[in-house]
Protein backbone atom coordinates (compact mmCIF):
# COMPACT_ATOMS: atom_id res chain seq x y z
CA UNK A 1 0.00 0.00 0.00
CA UNK A 2 1.35 3.43 -0.95
CA UNK A 3 2.34 5.96 1.81
CA UNK A 4 0.69 8.94 1.90
CA UNK A 5 1.83 11.79 0.00
CA UNK A 6 2.03 15.55 2.23
CA UNK A 7 2.79 18.26 1.05
CA UNK A 8 3.70 21.41 3.14
CA UNK A 9 3.36 24.78 1.63
CA UNK A 10 4.19 28.37 2.70
CA UNK A 11 4.99 31.07 0.46
CA UNK A 12 8.64 31.39 -0.50
CA UNK A 13 9.57 27.53 0.32
CA UNK A 14 12.46 28.62 1.20
CA UNK A 15 12.34 28.22 5.04
CA UNK A 16 9.13 26.80 7.11
CA UNK A 17 8.19 25.00 4.77
CA UNK A 18 11.57 23.17 4.75
CA UNK A 19 11.82 23.01 8.24
CA UNK A 20 8.72 21.51 8.24
CA UNK A 21 9.20 18.58 5.64
CA UNK A 22 12.81 17.79 7.53
CA UNK A 23 11.18 17.29 10.62
CA UNK A 24 7.95 14.90 9.60
CA UNK A 25 10.17 13.00 7.25
CA UNK A 26 12.61 12.55 10.06
CA UNK A 27 9.57 11.64 12.47
CA UNK A 28 7.90 9.71 10.34
CA UNK A 29 9.11 8.84 6.77
CA UNK A 30 8.22 5.90 7.26
CA UNK A 31 4.58 6.68 6.94
CA UNK A 32 4.19 9.44 4.95
CA UNK A 33 6.01 10.59 1.49
CA UNK A 34 6.77 14.56 2.51
CA UNK A 35 7.26 17.20 0.49
CA UNK A 36 7.11 21.26 0.58
CA UNK A 37 6.53 23.58 -1.94
CA UNK A 38 5.72 27.51 -2.26
CA UNK A 39 3.01 29.41 -3.96
CA UNK A 40 5.80 32.04 -5.22
CA UNK A 41 9.05 29.83 -4.45
CA UNK A 42 12.06 31.91 -4.06
CA UNK A 43 14.28 29.78 -5.58
CA UNK A 44 16.52 28.40 -2.72
CA UNK A 45 16.56 26.98 0.69
CA UNK A 46 17.54 29.79 3.41
CA UNK A 47 21.08 28.31 4.77
CA UNK A 48 20.38 29.65 8.10
CA UNK A 49 17.09 27.01 7.91
CA UNK A 50 19.45 24.54 6.66
CA UNK A 51 21.80 24.81 9.85
CA UNK A 52 18.76 25.22 12.10
CA UNK A 53 17.86 21.64 10.81
CA UNK A 54 21.94 20.41 10.92
CA UNK A 55 21.07 21.38 14.69
CA UNK A 56 18.67 18.51 14.98
CA UNK A 57 20.31 15.81 13.03
CA UNK A 58 18.69 16.53 9.25
CA UNK A 59 20.01 17.10 6.33
CA UNK A 60 18.37 19.24 3.90
CA UNK A 61 20.78 20.01 1.93
CA UNK A 62 19.74 18.05 -1.01
CA UNK A 63 16.35 20.36 -0.77
CA UNK A 64 15.00 22.51 -3.90
CA UNK A 65 12.57 25.56 -3.29
CA UNK A 66 9.59 23.99 -6.11
CA UNK A 67 6.48 25.31 -6.98
CA UNK A 68 3.41 23.93 -5.21
CA UNK A 69 1.67 23.32 -9.19
CA UNK A 70 3.86 20.64 -9.51
CA UNK A 71 2.11 18.62 -7.28
CA UNK A 72 -0.98 19.44 -8.35
CA UNK A 73 -1.21 16.28 -9.96
CA UNK A 74 0.66 13.73 -7.79
CA UNK A 75 -1.75 12.23 -5.60
CA UNK A 76 -1.10 14.63 -2.60
CA UNK A 77 -3.73 13.44 0.03
CA UNK A 78 -3.00 15.86 2.94
CA UNK A 79 -1.56 19.57 2.84
CA UNK A 80 -0.49 21.64 5.45
CA UNK A 81 0.08 25.20 4.77
CA UNK A 82 2.59 27.18 7.35
CA UNK A 83 1.86 30.51 6.45
CA UNK A 84 -0.73 33.39 5.95
CA UNK A 85 -0.46 34.15 2.45
CA UNK A 86 0.07 30.20 1.17
CA UNK A 87 -3.56 29.21 2.94
CA UNK A 88 -5.09 31.94 1.20
CA UNK A 89 -3.12 30.65 -1.96
CA UNK A 90 -3.95 27.20 -1.18
CA UNK A 91 -5.36 25.36 -4.74
CA UNK A 92 -7.75 22.64 -4.48
CA UNK A 93 -5.65 19.53 -5.03
CA UNK A 94 -7.68 16.65 -6.40
CA UNK A 95 -8.25 14.17 -4.38
CA UNK A 96 -7.49 15.92 -1.51
CA UNK A 97 -8.49 14.55 1.64
CA UNK A 98 -7.06 16.63 4.44
CA UNK A 99 -5.77 20.14 4.88
CA UNK A 100 -4.44 22.31 7.91
CA UNK A 101 -3.51 25.47 8.47
CA UNK A 102 -0.76 25.78 11.14
CA UNK A 103 0.98 29.19 10.65
CA UNK A 104 4.71 30.03 12.50
CA UNK A 105 6.42 33.21 11.85
CA UNK A 106 8.75 33.95 9.20
CA UNK A 107 12.31 33.40 10.81
CA UNK A 108 14.06 35.56 8.89
CA UNK A 109 11.79 38.32 10.02
CA UNK A 110 11.03 36.98 13.43
CA UNK A 111 14.16 38.33 15.02
CA UNK A 112 13.72 39.54 18.72
CA UNK A 113 15.41 42.41 20.95
CA UNK A 114 19.03 40.30 22.11
CA UNK A 115 18.39 37.49 19.68
CA UNK A 116 20.18 36.82 16.72
CA UNK A 117 19.16 35.57 13.00
CA UNK A 118 19.94 32.23 14.04
CA UNK A 119 18.19 31.94 17.32
CA UNK A 120 15.17 33.32 15.38
CA UNK A 121 15.31 30.42 12.69
CA UNK A 122 15.83 28.09 16.40
CA UNK A 123 13.24 29.10 17.75
CA UNK A 124 10.81 28.54 15.11
CA UNK A 125 12.56 25.42 14.13
CA UNK A 126 11.64 23.86 17.34
CA UNK A 127 8.01 25.44 17.45
CA UNK A 128 7.79 23.51 14.19
CA UNK A 129 9.39 20.26 15.28
CA UNK A 130 7.20 20.45 18.67
CA UNK A 131 3.95 20.47 16.05
CA UNK A 132 4.79 18.47 13.61
CA UNK A 133 6.05 15.78 15.78
CA UNK A 134 3.09 15.85 17.94
CA UNK A 135 1.48 15.35 14.36
CA UNK A 136 3.55 12.49 13.36
CA UNK A 137 2.64 10.51 17.13
CA UNK A 138 -0.70 11.27 16.72
CA UNK A 139 -1.13 9.57 13.05
CA UNK A 140 1.05 6.43 14.24
CA UNK A 141 -1.09 5.87 17.42
CA UNK A 142 -3.99 5.86 14.83
CA UNK A 143 -2.94 3.30 12.35
CA UNK A 144 -1.49 1.12 14.89
CA UNK A 145 -4.49 1.33 17.23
Amino acid sequence: MPKPKVLILCTGNSCRSHMAEGILRAAAGDLFEVFSAGSKPKGAVHPLALEALKEIGIDASHHSSDHLDIYLDQGITTVITVCGNADQACPTFPGMVNRYHWGFEDPPHAQREDESELDAFRRIRDEIKLVFEAYAAGYREAVNA
